[in-house]
């Protein structure tokens, strides 16, 4: 099976890059900027019809959420302009994609976990452009898995355990939000689930078509995921802080968050089988990785 991935600097398509080594069976082909540029058509399908993928993953987006409210026309350029790009060249060759989103399309006022079928409503620039995405990509490629998830964090990269592990390097207490409610889900889980989704793609059914949420088991708040990371962390003599719990409101941000972006893995189960790993055991492989560098950043 041959597998191209859009991009190759986030913390999903460098999950992906470190998981080719683990697949004999699967061929990757990975694009990076300036070559590839999902807002440059031509060197999309330049790419694309080099390689001769049965699959083509697009994990490409623009992440920055506070930032995204200054520069909308950026973010909707690649989360939604760049995704059509990539599903409509998909779909000329005959090409299943997989393109990953996002739980901010809903604006967390639900109690319990997001369905696929729940009513979307992004908050933000961000949200709205990755649902924009959403829609496009699913008007371009009728062969399409659209996975969202959701607090998304990696051993590298701008995320949450590498914060909480740096600033407990420098303050011994810190303050935490503790009325957003999500599900930790580790990039390396993400890549090898979505290379096994890729693997039954390759023979299409119409029933894999459509949204399936894509995240950890374990909802939790973001002051519970800092005491879970600093309790392993001091197991493995790295940076420990004690936390405070706040209000949202007391750590207010350009965009607004979701309070809620549990989401229901059920149709992953039902439809692909599979589930990913507890945060516990998660975390545990991310902070093993990280405190092997003895520098945190």
């Amino acid at each position: 099976m041959r597998l191209y991935v859009i991009g190759a600097e986030g913390q999903v398509a460098r999950s992906l890059r470190e998981a080719a080594s683990e697949h004999p069976g699967v061929t990757f082909g990975f694009s990076s900027r300036p070559t590839v540029d999902i807002l440059d058509s031509a060197s999309v399908a330049t790419a694309i019809s080099a390689f001769r993928p049965d699959v083509v993953v697009n994990p490409a987006a623009y992440t920055a959420v506070d930032r995204a409210e200054d520069e909308p026309e950026r973010a909707f350029a690649i989360n939604r302009d760049g995704a059509q790009t990539v599903a409509r060249i998909t779909a000329q060759r005959g090409l299943p994609i997989i393109h990953l989103s996002t739980d901010y399309v809903f604006d967390g006022s639900k109690q319990a976990a997001y369905l696929e079928t729940d009513d979307v409503n992004p908050q933000g620039v961000y949200g709205e452009s990755k649902l924009a995405g959403e829609i496009a990509v699913t008007r371009a490629n009728p062969r399409h898995v659209i996975l969202r998830t959701s607090w998304v964090y990696a051993p590298f990269g701008g995320n949450f355990v590498c914060t909480m592990l740096r600033l407990a390097a420098k303050r011994d207490r810190l303050r935490v939000v503790n009325d957003q409610k999500g599900c930790p889900t580790y990039a390396p889980d993400i890549a090898e689930a979505v290379i096994s989704i890729a693997i039954e793609l390759v023979t299409w059914r119409d029933e894999y078509a459509g949204l399936t949420h894509l995240s950890g088991p374990d909802a939790m708040t973001w002051f519970d995921f800092a005491r879970e990371i600093f309790r392993q962390s001091a197991i493995r003599g790295g940076p420990c802080a004690s936390v405070d719990p706040i209000a949202a409101s007391e750590y207010p941000t350009r965009a607004v968050r979701p309070a809620n972006s549990q989401l229901s893995t059920q149709r992953l189960r039902s439809l692909f089988g599979g589930e990913l790993p507890s945060t516990e055991a998660s975390l545990a492989n991310c902070l093993d990785r990280i405190l092997a560098k003895r520098e945190i950043q």
